[in-house]
């Protein structure tokens, strides 16, 4: 038998709070607790917070785990009354599967913490298997064979498309490295980037992702298919004198259409260097977008001072736009500010007709998420641009318009 931790989190519950009042809302905890007590007899459940729940019981595996979930899920599809009210209770679920022993339960509350993260992101219920210490990646262990990767090719790129919403154009693109692991699968970047950081690895990554851009886009130019793509620039990268020349005699020596994405954290780390870097990338015509916005400590003072021609705000916003009367005014303020200081927007995230509705409505000028397209390596993304395929995305956009606007408007 194997040890199950799920995390139970009420998604939605600042809106809840705002319509509830403080006082009934700290009591929804309870009401998510008894209901877990109901649906997985047995199980031990324990608040960890006012959104929080930790559920821990055993079972065979990972399936059931998957199954406790889902359980969960569907308890919940139904609203539940509120002092007259009808509200839903919206439940994001990470859970993982470790061995039932003293030793191993730190590590299962890491990998449910993990998995949460994960869910969070993904916008989807996540369940970890932490049961087989040989599927266990050590992030260092990656960083040792990063360079055996990239010559063997197991590093690869993908590509997400950014929309431009009211010219019906695909405006650029944001490149997102892969490791395809020989033995482990799929290595996603959240597992080795940040090591890769730590032991200064992520240098050489970058800028081999910078050559393997240069050689797409030039095979796309020669299609037809001229557009900027962006690469994702660590703020360690950021405050680097010697990779910053590295990079811009890579770029600048191949006239390309290259973007950096840069997070308001790298700015922080170390502003003065990140500002004066930023504007040596500007100069040979390197676009600068800030991604991620909203996510952390947003800072005006800094905000001003970059070379940034796109702001990208963060799907934190974005995946409740439709569902939450405070989101749509942070959103909408965010763009307005954008604007003033002569940015483009691209809302990430976009997963929904009625999200990109609104945030047309909005002025939003770019959108960028599964409603367009997930990230996809070259070949699927060349067929992507050939085949115009944003168009449907954006041809559903008419039959839900009206009804955002006027969602925007009662907000």
């Amino acid at each position: 038998m194997l040890r199950i931790r799920l995390l139970v989190e009420l998604a939605n519950f600042s809106g809840l709070r705002r319509h509830l009042g403080l006082a009934r809302a700290e009591t929804l905890i309870d009401e998510i607790s008894t209901r877990c007590h109901i649906e997985l007899g047995g199980a031990r459940v324990r608040p960890l917070s006012d959104r929080l729940v930790a559920v821990e019981f055993e079972a065979g595996g990972v399936k059931d785990a998957e199954a406790a979930s889902a359980r969960l899920q569907q308890s919940f599809s139904n609203p539940f009354n509120f002092d007259g009210e009808l509200h839903l209770l919206r439940l994001r679920i990470g859970g993982a599967a470790g061995r039932d022993c003293d030793c191993e339960e730190v590590r299962l509350v890491e990998a449910a913490e993990k998995a949460l993260a994960e869910a969070r992101e993904q916008g989807r219920d996540v369940v970890r298997d932490d049961a087989e210490d040989e599927n266990r990646i050590d992030p260092l262990e990656l960083v040792h064979e990063l360079p055996r990767a990239i010559e063997a090719g197991e590093i690869f790129l993908q590509y997400q498309p950014k929309v431009h919403v009211r010219r019906q154009q695909v405006a650029s693109a944001e490149a997102l490295v892969r490791w395809r692991h020989p033995t482990r699968g799929l290595v996603l970047p959240g597992e080795f980037i940040q090591a890769a950081e730590q032991s200064r690895a992520i240098g050489n990554l970058t800028l081999w992702t910078l050559e393997r851009v240069l050689k797409d886009q030039r095979r796309l130019a020669d299609e037809g298919h001229d557009l900027p793509i962006f690469v994702n620039m660590s703020g360690v990268l950021l405050a680097d004198a010697c990779f910053v020349e590295q990079a811009c005699r890579v770029l600048g020596d191949e006239g390309a259409r290259v973007g950096f994405e840069i997070t308001e954290t790298a700015v922080i780390r170390d502003p003065e260097s990140a500002i004066r870097h930023l504007q040596r990338f500007a100069d040979i015509g390197v676009a600068i977008a800030i991604d991620d916005y909203g996510a952390g400590l947003s800072s005006l003072a800094y905000l001003k001072q970059l070379p940034a021609k796109e702001l990208k705000i963060d799907k934190l916003f974005v995946t409740q736009l439709t569902s939450s009367n405070r989101d749509p005014l942070i959103v909408r303020s965010t763009i307005d500010l954008a604007h003033a200081l002569d940015m483009e927007v691209t809302a990430e995230g976009v997963e929904t007709p009625a999200a990109m509705a609104l945030l047309s409505v909005m002025g939003c000028d770019m959108i960028q998420g599964y409603l367009v397209s997930r990230p996809v390596e070259i070949e699927a993304f060349r067929l992507f641009l050939e085949e115009e395929a944003h168009l449907k995305a954006l041809d559903s956009q008419r039959f839900s318009f009206l009804r955002s606007d006027r969602l925007w408007k009662s907000a």
